[in-house]
């Protein structure tokens, strides 16, 4: 065999070898090239879309609205839940202090007391399946769990007894029964205790002191299951003979089909005498705090708005809510804003009649607990008239916004002033942007301080004005009806009136 055969016979098995080296590095590449890609796509989606505005421009009667950024993917502002170190509190607002009422506690939402001061909490979290399926589905998922919020719910009742009343409960006692489902709102009438699960409003026989819930409960009516907005919470009015509910929507923007948002993204009002239901007040994607205000008797809610829009939209509210109102969802924001990306018809002349919301709360604050200030509060004279609010936080926001409960002014006519909010308590936030717990609810004790449950942080805050001299009773404001209505085929006439200023000759 010559030199060039025996080269060609040996050069003849390299050939396969190059060929899988070459199809190996062109794979490498093509990994790196993907993930590289890949990379960059997760750094914009993460770096989403700045706030222009800061959260005072989007607060008040009066917010700006920026112009509409509709995302395919949100803005992530994720605040990772760290919870707090043993002697640290949140930062009481001026003239304020903030201990520890009660801690240990598992999600501690909603928060009831009752007449021997008992304070009622509910330990709870989302039912096994909110919201969408598929890949929507498992980035809910995804960041429920990152901040704090995709534990499976406790479903349970805790009551927080301060026996020796030093302003911290001494006593823990946890009620169970196998028909609370993801338990949120809590009312007591007439010796029972009526519980607004996802699904329903349930009762049991209940009275001050009582330690558990026997038995199965009575349904008082049906709710609309889970979807993306779970929690249902009640009030009663102050007579006792109706209660509201609030049902949030399970979608962003109705995104379903509206058909899917049939009773829901609406307050719903039971009447005890006539054992009747019905939708009061609609248009409110996620309302959560229900309360009256003591001067005009009127129902006010604090409501989570839509979301994908950009940083500063859209902001959320506190609102009165008279019967039959609607604020617009899932076709309009603050009245006469149309959000163009609802696809399915908005009703005839519905801008005409939807109601604007009477003061913005900021962009993605969520607002989830408010409570009026009332007669025997020891909060200050800085706090004697108006609504304090818990705002739970922003997931959807660069920076974040939220994590802090605040205070807004209300005039002695029943109105909400046009001022920015006070703050109550701040420092749920790390320099870092961090969370140390998430204020959720609000509410008087017996003592009258406020307080305030953490469910990140699995705290009860109690906030008081050292040396504050109970608040008088707030006045309300005397209402009385219309005069009746003249008799058919009676006939008015109107005649002028010489003294008038309008028909006097002008100099």
């Amino acid at each position: 065999m010559d030199r060039e055969q025996r080269s060609q016979w040996n050069c003849c098995p390299s050939a396969p070898r190059f060929d899988a080296m070459t199809r190996f590095r062109k794979i490498i590449l093509g990994l790196l090239v993907i993930l590289v890609a890949l990379g960059l796509f997760v750094a914009w989606v993460l770096r989403g879309s700045p706030a222009e505005y800061s959260l005072a421009d989007t607060t008040g009667p009066k917010p700006k609205l920026a112009e509409p950024d509709p995302q395919t993917f949100p803005t992530l502002g994720l605040a990772k839940p760290i919870g707090w170190g043993a002697n640290e509190t949140p930062v009481a607002g001026k003239g304020l202090v903030v201990t520890r009422f009660a801690d240990g506690l598992d999600h501690p939402r909603s928060v009831v007391v009752l007449a021997n001061g008992d304070v009622l909490v509910a330990e709870t979290n989302a039912p096994p399946s909110r919201g969408p399926g598929g890949l929507t589905g498992l980035v809910m998922n995804y960041l429920f769990k990152t901040v704090g919020a995709g534990d499976p719910s406790p479903n349970k009742i805790v009551i927080l007894r301060d026996a020796n009343h030093d302003g911290k409960a001494e006593q823990k006692i946890v009620m169970e029964n196998p028909a609370l489902n993801s338990p949120f709102g809590m009312v007591i009438r007439e010796g029972r205790l009526y519980v607004a699960n996802n699904d329903a409003v349930v009762s049991w026989p209940f009275v001050a002191g009582q330690t558990s819930l026997q038995g199965k409960p009575e349904k008082l009516m049906d709710l609309p299951a889970g979807g993306m907005h779970w929690v249902r919470n009640m009030a009663l009015t102050p007579d006792g003979q109706k209660l509201y509910v609030t049902v949030g929507s399970s979608s962003n923007i109705a995104e379903n089909g509206v058909d899917q948002e049939r009773g829901r993204a609406a307050i719903h009002e039971y009447d005890f005498a006539k054992k009747s239901e019905r939708e009061y007040a609609s248009g409110l994607r996620n309302p959560n705090g229900l309360d009256f205000n003591p001067r005009t008797g009127e129902l006010w809610t604090v409501v989570n708005e839509r979301d994908m829009l950009g940083s500063d939209l859209v902001p959320d509210y506190l609102a009165s809510v008279p019967l039959g109102a609607t604020f617009g969802w899932p076709w309009a924001y603050w009245k006469k804003n149309i959000d163009w990306r609802v696809k399915e018809p908005m009703p005839d002349y519905m801008l005409e009649y939807v109601r604007k919301p009477d003061y913005a709360l900021g962009a993605h604050t969520a607002p989830l607990g408010l409570a009026f200030s009332r007669g025997g509060n020891v909060m200050g004279a800085q706090f004697a008239s108006g609504a304090f609010i818990a705002r739970h936080g922003s997931w959807n926001r660069k920076p974040l916004s939220g994590y802090d409960v605040i205070f807004v002014g209300f005039d002695d006519r029943g109105n909400v002033l046009p001022n920015q909010p006070i703050p109550v308590l701040t420092g749920f936030l790390t320099a870092d942007g961090k969370a140390k717990g998430r204020p959720t609810w609000v509410a008087f004790a017996q003592d009258g301080a406020l307080l305030v449950s953490d469910d990140t942080g699995g705290v009860i805050w109690r906030v008081s004005s050292p040396g504050a001299k109970p608040a008088a009773a707030i006045a309300a404001i005397p209402s009385g009806t219309m005069p009746p209505e003249g008799k058919a085929g009676v006939k008015y006439m109107a005649s002028p009136n010489a003294d008038s200023d309008l028909v006097k000759p002008k100099p």
